[in-house]
């Protein structure tokens, strides 16, 4: 049996390229030494435990990290193992130090350094000015040498920085190979539920944004953590895609500075700042977790030099920029022929739910018209191929974000059926006397 070392598929014959990955070179054969078979007689019975006899720790560790409790719910439990992956340079290492700096008040921590030396941490530590002297580096990167340590010592946390860096006596090849990370993320579960140690491993990622590795990874630890943004940004999110000891429904958003990471406890705040009422912007209130968020949308509707239109978004998808556009011009019989369109979200954040379709649509058509909406107002809404405007989720939520942050106009579907209705309203001409939750600023 031949496995792929890059995607552990497996192939009966060798052959030069792996046919579900496309790599050339990584078929490897597997070792043919195979245990014998223990007949049924002479395996042990499992022993039995009901929950009575099981005693449920439901302490939870503070990492000193206000954003990162808010996603776990208040901390790390015993016996956790959580995977936090990020692009390269997104700052995984600089959240771990402020983890490993706050928990100095549970005890001590281990720092598996697999990428950096002894020396290059103590100058992390010491640029984040983050206390340290609980914190134990182990350099040696066979898992069974960690797993060893924590046993013997039983700090209070262990950190892995990065499981790609890990090996193990137990397969040839080398460190980074789906083999590789599978029993070195098995060794540490198991060493997790055995001695009740925290356990948060660092993970690469590949090109689309998944783990790198056997998409076993996920399933084996308890919790899933994607660290996200833009790198041209001072904006990060943590979000879980899989925590079992809690909902999945928190976000953590944090802000890159010269003293590291730090937590925004009001992110509207944030991206809101220095907005001002002009052509081509708009409002919206997008939900990202539990929390949410009222952000700006930017569009420039200009026309091109060129014979094809440039279409580009930032932010936001293009496909559905492409798509809002269409609809803009079958329904709300505005055209955008001939224009470079362009979109983008301040602050680096990207929209994700269609409830802020109807932002963009706004956006754009006031940037076509050079007609500014007026100020203090915020839009959310679906919009479908028909041109119809669908009630956003958990309005109410969105209304009360908006009514806090001094944002008293809302423009959803209750008012505005449709794109049609939402161009209508925006022709000054066309305006009601009536002072309506949409206007345009003269």
């Amino acid at each position: 049996m031949f496995t792929c070392a890059h995607c552990d598929a497996q192939h009966l014959k060798w052959s030069g390229r792996c046919t579900q990955c496309q790599k050339w070179g990584t078929l490897l054969e597997e070792s043919s030494g195979r245990s014998a078979k223990a007949s049924l007689s002479d395996v042990a019975a499992a022993e039995l435990v009901g929950f009575g006899d099981a005693t449920a720790n439901a302490t939870r560790f503070s990492c000193g990290v206000s954003e990162w409790d808010r996603v776990l719910e208040g901390g790390l439990v015993p016996g956790h193992v959580a995977l936090l992956s990020g692009e390269p340079g997104i700052g995984k290492s600089t959240l771990i130090a402020h983890l490993a700096s706050g928990f100095a008040p549970h005890g001590e921590v281990f720092y598996v350094a697999g990428e950096e030396s002894p020396a290059q941490l103590k100058m992390r530590f010491e640029r984040l000015k983050a206390p340290h002297a609980h914190i134990k580096l182990i350099t040696d990167t066979h898992v069974e040498a960690v797993v060893a340590a924590a046993a013997a010592h039983r700090p209070a946390l262990l950190m892995v920085d990065s499981i790609q860096s890990l090996s193990t006596f137990e397969h040839d090849g080398a460190a980074g190979g789906p083999t590789h990370l599978r029993a070195a993320t098995a060794q540490l579960v198991a060493l997790a539920k055995q001695t009740d140690i925290p356990v948060i491993i660092v993970g690469q990622v590949t090109k689309d944004g998944s783990v790198a590795g056997p998409k076993l990874l996920e399933h084996m630890v308890d919790t899933v953590l994607e660290f996200r943004g833009d790198t041209r940004h001072h904006y990060r999110l943590l979000r879980a895609t899989k925590h079992r000891f809690g909902s999945t429904h928190e976000v953590g958003v944090f802000e890159m500075t010269q003293d590291g990471l730090v937590g925004i406890a009001n992110p509207s705040d944030v991206f809101l700042d220095h907005h001002e009422s002009a052509p081509g912007t708009a409002i919206t209130c997008t939900l990202e977790g539990a929390r949410a968020f009222l952000v700006e949308v930017q569009a420039l509707v200009n026309p091109s030099s060129y014979g094809t239109p440039v279409r580009r978004a930032n932010g936001f998808s293009t496909n559905r920029l492409q798509m809002l556009l269409a609809i803009l011009e079958k329904h709300g019989k505005i055209s955008f022929a001939g224009q470079d369109v362009f979109v983008n979200v301040v602050g680096g954040m990207t929209l994700r739910e269609p409830s802020t379709d109807l932002a963009v649509c706004a956006a754009l058509v006031s940037s076509r018209t050079e007609k500014a909406l007026l100020e203090k107002t915020v839009l959310y809404g679906e919009v479908g191929l028909g041109g119809e405007v669908r009630t956003a989720p958990q309005e109410k939520r969105r209304a009360a974000e908006a009514k806090r942050l001094g944002f008293p106009n809302v423009v959803s579907a209750k008012d505005t059926p449709n794109v049609r209705a939402l161009v209508e309203r925006m022709r000054p001409q066309e305006l009601p006397l009536r002072v309506a939750k949409l206007e345009i600023s003269k």
